[in-house]
């Protein structure tokens, strides 16, 4: 088992060869297989919509031969003189009687433009008189015919021939039945005004025969008008119904070159072709089903089956080569991962391919200059660390120092010039001990009294709030540590240690013990939530006020300087407060 992990492991790059090229034999096959289906799909629905086009031109002319048929239709009602009279002039019962006489006599001269129709020709005039040629193919009253809405939109648009959609219940089978009417007004040519209207009704069945032949199972065909109303279609449960869905695409197809859109409708995508019925004003959608329409076109189990075949065939290709490329490069990373368990002093063998000696060679010559690579680097990095350290000492955050300078401009100006002066003085003596002073470690008493002077400018700032307590043994004072060691600490418990609390205390307390000088500063502050014990917080250099060395820096530091069992430990607890506690070899040197 251990056997085989390991030849897995040094066969990785074999692995990650054949995977990756598996897996890319395998996408560019299903890409060019997706878009070869896709041009083909794109193909056969641009030569179908030629044909379509076809198709719906056909159907087009139909319709134009029945708008031809009712315009010669209502012209001669219109140029009727008979019909005028008797649509205008207030009559007898007995006159009435000649009228509808002569109504029927006209309509009889008129039927014949419209006998390739099942139409129903209704004439109402504004004296109230009204005839139709059959009253039970288009029941509705002359009261509602008045009233409707068919006859308000005729008289708005007096001057041209409109189609609407209808629908009346039948007296007889109490079904409901969808007309399709064309109305014209009447006009007296002097003044323009109307005198009457003629109306038109066909069933919409009969209107649905100028299209039913070119209708399928997936292929439907509907004639919407500009409010997206269904006003004639082969699927009945749709007849009547509003969807501005089909308008907005009858509208994208106007302004499309292709003359087809494919879109979603009734959960599935459909090809859309259509064509506008200026006489009508009405819009003709063919509406096929996608799937349906493609669904014959290529034989995808014989495409799928190839396709198999053709990958199959390339992966078995893939892997004899890659195996044979990768087994010399096996060989080599075996024996460099045993380099190590040698200290990197066993040469590795130069055989196999050009480029496996090449690499062979190249590592071999790697490991002879190693060895002085790593000895230089670390003394390099030791130097670096060092002269990091001594920049960090040296600096001081400039908005101490303008803050500082700030408070004694303004001590001076309210008159405080002893305040002032003392501040000065300790503002002088922190830049001694600091910049002053080049050497990488001071005196305990000289850190101490560079605390002292630091608190002292910060309460001249902030006030007397936090209390600052200094318990230095009198044998330590001689003690040598680095510069700046304690000053971090101090300033995190001075500045975030009471940001609940009003006041507090702080303690510094510096003893031997044994070989080793312990220096804590310990808070009655807030305290904070450490996840374990001695975890060092990471410093945001934005808190450090005085100078950039950071708590993290400081431990590092120490540790560099004295070794790994030096260092920093914290312990804290919510509401109590924090005690940092720095170990350091008790030296006078």
């Amino acid at each position: 088992m251990k056997n085989r992990g390991f030849q897995l492991k040094h066969n990785s790059l074999f692995l990650i060869l054949f995977l990756l090229t598996v897996v890319s034999i395998i996408s560019i096959a299903i890409i060019i297989t997706w878009t070869t289906l896709r041009m083909a799909e794109d193909f056969f629905i641009d030569k179908f919509s030629i044909t379509n086009a076809k198709v719906l031109d056909q159907v087009t002319d139909s319709f134009e031969s029945f708008h031809y048929a009712i315009v010669t239709a209502s012209n001669n009602l219109s140029q009727s003189g008979t019909m005028k009279t008797i649509l205008t002039e207030e009559q007898t019962n007995t006159e009435k009687m000649n009228s509808y006489f002569n109504l029927r006599q006209l309509m009889k001269r008129v039927e014949p433009n419209l006998d390739a129709y099942d139409v129903s020709i209704t004439v109402l005039g504004k004296n109230g008189i009204s005839y139709s040629t059959n009253r039970n193919y288009w029941p509705i009253s002359d009261n509602e015919l008045s009233e409707s809405h068919l006859t308000a939109t005729t008289n708005r648009n007096a001057k041209k021939l409109m189609y609407h959609y209808d629908q009346r219940e039948n007296l007889i089978t109490n079904q409901v039945s969808p007309f399709v009417i064309a109305t014209r007004a009447l006009l007296e040519h002097s003044s323009g005004s109307v005198y009457g209207i003629m109306y038109f009704a066909i069933r919409e069945k009969e209107f649905r025969s100028f299209y039913t032949n070119y209708t399928s199972p997936g292929n439907d065909i509907f004639v919407i008008d500009e409010y997206g109303r269904i006003v004639s279609s082969n699927r009945d449960e749709l007849i009547g119904q509003g969807d501005p869905v089909l308008q907005d695409y009858a509208s994208e197809l106007l302004k499309n070159p292709d003359k087809y859109v494919i879109k979603k409708f009734d959960g599935k995508e459909h090809i859309f072709y259509g064509q506008y019925l200026e006489s009508f004003d009405l819009f003709i959608l063919n509406v096929i089903d996608k799937e349906t329409a493609v669904s014959g076109l290529i034989d995808t189990k014989e495409m799928v089956v190839t396709l198999i075949v053709i990958i199959l065939v390339a992966i078995l290709f893939v892997f004899l080569m890659s195996r044979r490329i990768t087994n010399a490069l096996y060989r080599l990373v075996r024996e460099i991962s045993n380099a190590s368990k040698n200290d990197f002093h066993q040469y590795v063998s130069v055989d196999g391919t050009y480029e496996t000696r090449e690499l062979g060679q190249a590592f071999n010559s790697m490991l002879d200059e190693l060895h002085d690579y790593v000895d230089q680097l670390v003394e390099s990095q030791k130097q670096i660390r060092h002269a990091e350290l001594s920049a960090l000492q040296q600096q001081i955050n400039p908005h101490f120092l303008y803050n500082t300078l700030t408070s004694i401009k303004f001590m001076v100006n309210h008159g405080s010039k002893d305040e002032a002066e003392d501040t000065l003085i300790a503002f002088i003596s922190i830049l001694q001990n600091t910049i002053g002073n080049g050497s990488e470690t001071v005196t305990v008493q000289q850190e101490v009294n560079t605390l002292k002077d630091y608190v002292f400018i910060n309460q001249m700032r902030y006030g007397n709030r936090i209390t600052v307590s200094y318990f230095v043994a009198a044998n330590c004072e001689g003690y040598k540590i680095p510069k700046l060691i304690l000053q971090p600490f101090l300033e995190n418990a001075f500045f975030h240690g009471f940001n609940h609390k009003q006041e507090g205390s702080i303690k510094v307390l510096i003893w031997k013990q044994g070989v080793d000088l312990i220096c804590e500063i310990v808070d009655n502050g807030d305290g904070m939530d450490l996840t374990e014990e001695n975890e060092l917080p990471v410093s945001n250099r934005k808190q450090d006020r005085f100078t950039g060395i950071g708590i993290r820096n400081v431990h590092e530091r120490i540790q560099l300087l004295y070794g790994e069992t030096y260092g920093i430990s914290i312990t804290s607890e919510i509401g109590k407060g924090t005690k940092v506690r720095i170990t350091l070899p008790a030296k006078k040197e």
